[in-house]
């Protein structure tokens, strides 16, 4: 089977999941967890991605980031696991491999999309009755004492009350109304069109109501 090929683009945030080698439970071992989240928030802070949710699983990492302008989705991923792997390696000694080929990924497509994803890593550690409460878990977002970044501004609520922008002549997108010169026919204007315009003229001027109203 080839590889398998992720379908990202520049911008997007996504819900990814990787897992650790053969399903094995080492991050069990609270030095192999540390170590995870600090290669996660190292190279967050070194600006290759943005991170907002994780959860460290014995077995598995829940997360959500936006990779920046010039990291790749599979860049962010390999940072994150390379390096975590690397690290384990020199700190602990441990020469197996750890980590599973490849990752999952979804794009958030919109704020209920996400809120439901960040609902999800949350609650994984309750839901594997690992804790009774999701900020139990330290080794995840969750727990308060991780820093975690503010979401793209598509993913972000509407400010309470917040109006619709205003609408303007430059947003639509259609017919023009005709100015002047585009509504100026070919011809000359003859004896009957200016008779026209006279008795028009002179009835406008009969009436109470401003000129104004009459301005189309």
């Amino acid at each position: 089977m080839g590889r398998l090929r992720h379908r990202t683009a520049p911008g997007w945030t996504y819900f990814v999941t990787t897992k650790t080698w053969q399903n094995r439970a080492l991050f069990q071992v609270p030095e192999n967890t540390r170590i995870l989240i600090e290669c996660m928030l190292r190279h967050r802070d070194g600006g290759a991605y943005l991170l907002h949710e994780f959860v460290v699983m014995p077995n598995h990492l829940h997360l959500i980031l936006t990779p920046s302008a010039e990291t790749t989705l599979e860049k962010a991923m390999m940072l994150i696991k390379g390096g975590s792997s690397h690290e384990i390696h020199r700190q602990r000694g441990i020469g197996s491999q750890l980590w599973a080929s490849g990752f999952h990924e979804t794009s958030i497509r919109d704020r209920d999309d996400y809120l439901k994803k960040s609902a999800y890593i949350r609650n994984n550690p309750v839901d594997a009755h690992l804790v009774s409460r999701a900020e139990e878990w330290p080794h995840a977002s969750a727990a308060g004492a991780f820093r975690m970044d503010e979401l793209p501004q598509r993913l972000r609520p509407f400010p309470s009350g917040a109006k619709a922008p205003a609408f303007t002549g430059e947003d639509y997108v259609g017919a023009k109304a005709p100015t002047p010169e585009n509504a100026r026919t070919s011809r000359a204007p003859n004896q009957l069109d200016r008779n026209r315009l006279h008795v028009k003229t002179s009835s406008l001027r009969r009436k109470s109501r401003p000129p104004e109203e009459f301005l189309l």
